[in-house]
């Protein structure tokens, strides 16, 4: 029953759900925010973003807050985004020459793993 009435929402064109960008990890808004404080650009935000579950939606419709996400298959695009992240970021810090340490890059890593547990809470 529950896919009826998604299917029928998306039929209407209607999409009530909050959804995560594809690229969530990737830090737009960090991104734009640093740019705005070193240089005084700011740039404009996308009209749309393709999202975790393969749609196109208004980018108001969006958001990198786990809590926030209501679409279930954003949850879990962005849960494996990080959890994805979070072992890049580990193994970055035990190699030799990085930039890095060990124990920064760790602090990094749980943070995407707390996210990671945050996007598979549904409570």
């Amino acid at each position: 029953m529950g896919d009826d009435l998604m299917n029928d929402d998306l039929m209407d064109g209607v999409d009530p759900h909050i959804h995560v960008e594809q690229g969530v990890t990737r830090g737009d808004a960090r991104v734009r925010g640093l740019l705005a404080g070193t240089f005084g650009l700011v740039g404009d935000l996308p009209e749309t973003a393709l999202t975790g579950c393969g749609r196109r939606v208004p980018y108001a419709m969006t958001s990198a807050r786990p809590e926030s996400v209501t679409c279930l298959a954003c949850r879990e695009h962005g849960r494996a985004e990080h959890l994805r992240l979070a072992e890049q970021i580990a193994r970055l810090g035990s190699m030799p020459g990085a930039v890095v340490t060990g124990a920064q890059a760790g602090q990094v890593a749980e943070h995407h793993r707390d996210l990671a547990r945050r996007f598979a809470d549904r409570g």
